[in-house]
């Protein structure tokens, strides 16, 4: 089976998947862009994942104007759409947040964390061909998830009898992605990712390598966070000076 298509594959099946499962209080609101915003899922995996990649980044999960306006990991639509020639058509999740609203392409809001990821990637490889030749980037769990007051609520705040079947799902889903993409690095962006990809892949032979989370909730990542991604990578020997 091609890359792509092996990819493909098993983005459907975590999305089937993951739609089945429920949770609770105070989890008002759950996102699934693998459904809704599928069309920039696929073109995301169909242009960039042709081949085997060196250096796999690995996010926690969708951010409400990043992969949940476009369907590609931490996608800001601005570079989504000018650097990487993205764009497609949005449709809506089946219950939405009046203040999370699914704008797709046409959002004007910028997620930071994507706007600071792919901008790293972006001025140091202007061209995404030359990024995508050796890198890649995904998440590991795919969901969204909203409180009433549309406040974010990440997977490693759920309580554990409802992470259980995610997680399962999401670990599957990333062992299929290492054994496509079969690169000699993964590496967790922030600790519940890196966490994750040591917990899941302990028996790949894999380096695993860790970079700041680009959050604004980060006090460190507010002050220079490309300097300090770039500084990781190199020392720990992902990227060259």
């Amino acid at each position: 089976m091609q890359l792509p298509s092996a990819l493909l594959g098993a983005a459907n099946r975590l999305s089937d998947t993951v739609s089945s499962l429920r949770f609770s209080e105070p989890v008002s609101y759950v996102y699934n862009p693998l459904e809704y915003a599928w069309e920039g899922h696929r073109k995301y995996l169909e242009r960039f994942a042709g081949k085997q990649k060196r250096v796999v980044f690995m996010g926690m999960n969708p951010g409400p104007w990043g992969m949940s306006q476009t369907g590609v990991p931490f996608g800001e639509v601005n570079l989504v759409r000018d650097w990487m020639g993205i764009q497609a058509a949005i449709r809506k999740p089946q219950k939405e947040h009046p203040k999370r609203q699914i704008l797709g392409f046409e959002c004007d809001k910028s997620e930071v964390s994507g706007r600071r990821l792919w901008g790293l990637f972006s001025s140091r490889f202007p061209n995404p061909r030359d990024f995508f030749q050796d890198h890649f980037v995904i998440n590991y769990c795919p969901l969204v998830f909203m409180e009433e007051s549309s406040r974010n609520r990440t997977p490693d705040k759920l309580p554990a009898q409802e992470t259980s079947a995610l997680f399962e799902a999401c670990d599957q889903h990333l062992r299929t992605c290492i054994e496509a993409l079969n690169p000699e690095c993964i590496v967790g962006v922030g600790g519940f990712a890196q966490s994750k990809a040591r917990d899941c892949l302990s028996d790949f032979d894999i380096q695993h390598g860790k970079v700041l989370h680009p959050s604004p909730a980060s006090p460190a990542a507010n002050r220079g966070w490309a300097e300090a991604a770039s500084k990781q990578l190199i020392a720990q020997g992902i990227w060259k000076e």
